[in-house]
């Protein structure tokens, strides 16, 4: 039984203000987007005749993708609009170079900072229900077997019906009842994810945790994946996948790539599970190991934690003009390539929070025309992999930063307490012992060298809210 953490009040400005994140966009770059013109209005197909629908966390705005999709006897047919904001912002304009600045929306328990002024992310440019809006629209055909048959990118004109969440999803799936506009979801999601783990594609379905606002105070806690998360996940997936495939194809673009994972690292993992007594079927894959878990087991937690070292590597790759390709470095295929995704693979579904897509996007609309990519996005590309590492390095220490204050607050008052742990990693020359503490939802330091997956009884030793610390000992 988790207990529940909880503080009148949390104070994340001075996290913002250390990584100097703000909403002061520069007048020129909001009134840019206080005043967006959709730039390619003459050229849209009009598919609002299509019932489409959005899938998001129940508070947002920001609204990047909406789907419509329908089973048949050869499949699927999945229509995926994805907000088209390159169209809303003046190419090489004060808005755009701003958002390059940014990189990323990013996320505080208590706000986010957004890619772009509120005025596009959550009006102008955002799938809001009952509005008409500019989208680009993937229409992509899957077989039987899960196999891509067909793939078109165009501009469209769509309007969004119902904007649904995640929790709703899963909850109207067991019951029957979902929306008929993605009433092939369930089926569509766990067919691609078989085709996944098939192809070798390592997914860690880890627990995310949250500092979330409760009444009057905030609260910690673990927020599990419902099937509509996986579901969902794999609709972009899908379509990163086949932006991924056009790109590589035409020699041009913006690529997400991760190194295959080195010997040591599944030999690692392998070497935990022995350690742990959990069996690794003859023949299965990393992937295929990890996803056939039993859920709630601390070992399982311990050994999708450990699956982290899998997935070291991540980075972006810009690809040339094909008008100079016989200029360009020969790639090995293996560069090219996300591990984790078993596949070529490219961010192209988020461009109201990622500033990546934005551009990918662009590639995607000129190679299956046939038109020559635009020149702003290719004078664009090259500078492109170094603002994004930039960005994510951004948000990762905003989300780490926000959980360390929060874990420190909530916990000043408890120091010397008592409780249960599981060792997700033991200690290494590098960094001490990591535990999660079960009935907290915090994961911190501990010290002495604990095994990993061990369950034990911890004290709490520090929990420093000034230097955001917490640690544990072993119980003697």
């Amino acid at each position: 039984m988790q207990r529940i953490l909880s503080a009148p009040d949390i104070d994340f400005d001075a996290v913002r203000t250390e990584l100097g994140v703000s909403e002061d966009y520069g007048t020129g770059a909001q009134d840019e987007a206080d005043h967006a013109v959709d730039r390619h209005a003459a050229d849209r197909e009009d598919r609002t005749d299509l019932p489409f629908v959005t899938i998001d966390p129940p508070s947002s705005k920001d609204l990047d993708q909406a789907v419509h999709l329908t089973a048949d006897d050869d499949g699927f047919v999945v229509d995926y609009a994805i907000a088209d904001v390159a169209a809303l912002i003046p190419p090489e304009g004060a808005l755009d170079q701003e958002s390059r600045r940014r990189g990323t929306t990013v996320y505080f328990p208590d706000c986010s900072v957004p890619l772009h002024p509120r005025s596009l992310s959550e009006g102008a440019g955002s799938l809001l229900p009952d509005q008409t809006r500019p989208c680009v629209l993937w229409t992509i055909r899957v077989a039987r077997d899960g196999a891509v048959r067909e793939v078109s990118v165009r501009r469209a004109m769509i309007r969004s019906v119902a904007k649904l969440d995640y929790a709703g999803v899963a909850a109207d799936a067991l019951a029957g009842r979902l929306h008929p506009s993605i009433a092939a979801l369930p089926a569509f999601g766990e067919l691609r994810h078989e085709v996944a783990l098939r192809r070798g594609a390592v997914e860690l379905d880890l627990p995310d945790q949250e500092v979330v606002r409760e009444g009057s105070g905030w609260t910690l806690r673990l927020a599990p994946h419902t099937a509509a998360d996986m579901w969902n996940s794999q609709l972009s997936l899908l379509t990163g996948m086949c932006a991924g495939t056009i790109m590589a194809d035409a020699g041009v673009g913006l690529l997400r790539t991760l190194p295959p994972a080195d010997d040591d690292a599944v030999e690692a993992l392998r070497a935990s599970a022995a350690a742990l007594g959990v069996d690794w079927p003859v023949g299965a894959t990393p992937g295929q190991f990890l996803a056939g878990l039993p859920r709630n087991e601390p070992t399982t937690l311990a050994l999708m934690s450990g699956g982290a070292g899998l997935m070291r590597g991540a980075d972006y790759l810009a690809l040339g003009d094909p008008v100079d390709r016989d200029e360009q470095p020969v790639l090995r295929p293996d560069r090219m390539r996300h591990a984790a995704i078993a596949g070529l693979y490219a961010h192209v579904t988020a461009p109201l929070r990622r500033l990546g897509d934005r551009f990918a996007t662009e590639v995607c609309l000129s190679v299956t025309s046939g038109q020559p990519v635009p020149e702003w996005v290719s004078r664009a590309l090259p500078t492109l992999p170094k603002l994004l590492r930039s960005a994510d390095s951004l948000a990762a220490a905003a989300d780490r930063a926000s959980i360390d204050l929060a874990e420190a607050v909530l916990l000043s008052h408890r120091v010397g307490e008592r409780f249960d742990a599981v060792v997700l990693h033991a200690a290494t020359e590098r960094r001490p012992a990591q535990v999660f503490v079960t009935d907290l939802a915090v994961i911190a330091s501990c010290e002495g060298d604990p095994e990993q997956g061990r369950r034990l009884p911890v004290t709490l030793t520090v929990a420093d809210p000034t230097a955001r610390k917490v640690a544990f000992a072993p119980v003697i």
